[in-house]
């Protein structure tokens, strides 16, 4: 991944959306990773879409509803990789712990953005 500064948050969570979309093959196949690999590009890919609609938010209390959508589909992204690490279906642990990493980023900077408008209010 290239610097993360220079990026912002729209790009990095586009990013990390694509990083689960082209990496899902370093799972092990089977039933368990087939559920969780979908349930997990849909709330990757939700937090970068319920972005967009911050971004158009009508108000600082509308702003923060639509932020905290984007928090809770990160964390449940969070939780699911968590899963699948602990369940010992990732194959290729290195790009594995890259996304974990980028996905805990995103939550403190969601759940920081959030009390920093709250405080606004």
């Amino acid at each position: 991944m290239e610097n993360k500064k220079s990026y912002n948050l729209q790009d990095r969570l586009v990013t990390f959306s694509a990083l689960i979309i082209s990496n899902m093959n370093i799972l092990k196949k089977g039933f368990a990773t087939e559920h969780l690999i979908k349930q997990l590009i849909r709330s990757a890919t939700s937090s970068a879409l319920n972005y967009g609609e911050a971004q158009g938010a009508e108000s600082k209390k509308d702003f923060i509803h639509k932020m905290r959508i984007c928090l809770k589909e990160l964390r449940e992204s969070q939780v699911n990789l968590q899963i699948l690490e602990k369940s010992n279906l990732v194959e290729n642990k290195l790009i594995f712990k890259t996304i974990i990493e980028e996905c805990n980023e995103l939550v403190a900077i969601f759940t920081a953005s959030i009390k920093t408008t709250k405080n606004k209010i």
